[in-house]
């Protein structure tokens, strides 16, 4: 709010002003986790900045649904995945890519190729993975979330994500090993 009584400009912070500040500095910290979530559901870097850019400006809109004394990448996660749901259903397609071959095939270029290669097989196995067993093992494997914390920002019961995740980690290590 601005008080432009008395001839200059200055601002008025409001009562929730420190709050506010709170917020946006603890959601910057969770950024590089987001954007690695990103990638589990973006086609590409492009799309998965895009998906990034969005869940943070729709975070920043609506920071009053979220709760104080709750996990803030956790629901940072859940509204993500919301969105990423909504945008798939508004093109009419899925987005099925974990990360586009091509730019697995290519991180290395300073004499590591081995891990490179091996990142494009990850790559091209998440990929290949079905969304729900990809975001499973994801959150769970990737972020490290506990079980019941992956089966909350799914809004899942915690059996269906053990069985995502244990169905996803099989299909994982088959095309994996058939890749060796």
């Amino acid at each position: 709010m601005l008080d432009e009584t008395g001839g200059g400009i200055r601002f008025i912070h409001h009562k929730g002003a420190n709050d506010v500040l709170r917020f946006e500095d603890e959601l910057l910290g969770h950024v590089p986790r987001l954007r690695r979530f990103a990638h589990a559901f973006a086609r590409n870097s492009a799309d998965a900045d895009d998906l990034l850019q969005a869940s943070v400006e729709r975070a920043l809109l609506r920071r009053d649904q979220w709760q104080p004394g709750t996990r803030l990448d956790s629901w940072m996660y859940r509204l993500m995945r919301n969105l990423w749901i909504d945008t798939a259903r508004s093109e009419k397609r899925r987005l099925e890519t974990f990360v586009a071959p091509e730019e697995g095939e290519h991180l290395g270029t300073s004499g590591d190729q081995e891990a490179a290669v091996e990142l494009g097989n990850v790559g091209r196995a998440m990929q290949a993975l079905p969304p729900e067993q990809r975001e499973a093992v994801a959150l769970v494997v990737i972020e490290g979330f506990a079980y019941r914390e992956a089966a909350e920002i799914l809004e899942v019961p915690i059996g269906t994500l053990t069985s995502r995740l244990a169905r996803g980690r099989e299909a994982l290590l088959a095309r994996l090993g058939e890749a060796a």
